[in-house]
């Protein structure tokens, strides 16, 4: 069975909206590791901005993916500031156990509730329910995997999140979740020569930075 990987960060509302596909997945008995990293860590190694860090595209990207969840019946409320520091959210998922009740419980917590999660302080209710004290935010262990587990996605080439692994194919974004469902079923989709032309592509043109 291929193994899967998700990487993902509470930041990220495209991640919200992919976990809403994964979680029938799992549910189904489909084992994938739940891996939560730090987005802007990925961004800084890419050399990249965050969407929401583009005047224009921020706020496009706003309306765009409340739009993508009233399609797909998703509830969705933006929590009170975005971009907000995930750095709380990613540990209380780790010293949590990343178990899918508790990544569940967190992106409920902020994209469907729309509240605070930027702080220990504005996560003590979701912390009571998930019976994960304060200090376990703060200790080494907690921040040392999460430092691990963020650079294990660049060195395996994640570029952005959500990414959805499938071995060592990589699945960029809520849109390719499909892909890689197809991918899933039909390991040879891939191996189509028209595909295996385009992953060795010649770079025709490169702008000058």
């Amino acid at each position: 069975m291929t193994p899967l990987s998700w990487y993902f960060d509470f930041i990220s509302p495209f991640s919200y909206l992919q976990w809403q596909k994964l979680k029938p997945l799992l549910r189904d008995g489909r084992p994938a590791t739940l891996v939560p990293i730090v987005f802007a860590a990925v961004l800084d190694a890419c050399g990249q901005k965050g969407p929401a860090e583009i005047p224009g595209k921020r706020e496009f990207t706003y309306r765009h993916v409340l739009w993508l969840a009233r399609q797909a019946g998703v509830p969705l409320r933006f929590p009170p500031a975005h971009p907000f520091n995930p750095l709380p959210s990613l540990r209380l998922s780790i010293a949590a156990g990343n178990t899918v009740e508790a990544v569940d419980s967190i992106y409920d917590w902020i994209w469907a509730q729309g509240r605070a999660a930027d702080s220990v302080e504005a996560l003590v209710p979701l912390m009571a329910v998930l019976d994960v004290p304060a200090h376990a935010l703060d200790e080494d262990a907690t921040k040392a995997e999460l430092r691990a587990n963020t650079d294990r996605a660049i060195a395996a080439g994640v570029y952005g999140v959500p990414t959805l692994a499938l071995g060592e194919q990589l699945f960029w974004g809520n849109d390719a979740h499909d892909f890689a469902l197809a991918t899933l079923d039909d390991p040879d989709l891939l191996a189509d020569p028209e595909m295996q032309r385009v992953s060795a592509l010649p770079v025709g043109l490169q702008r000058r930075r």
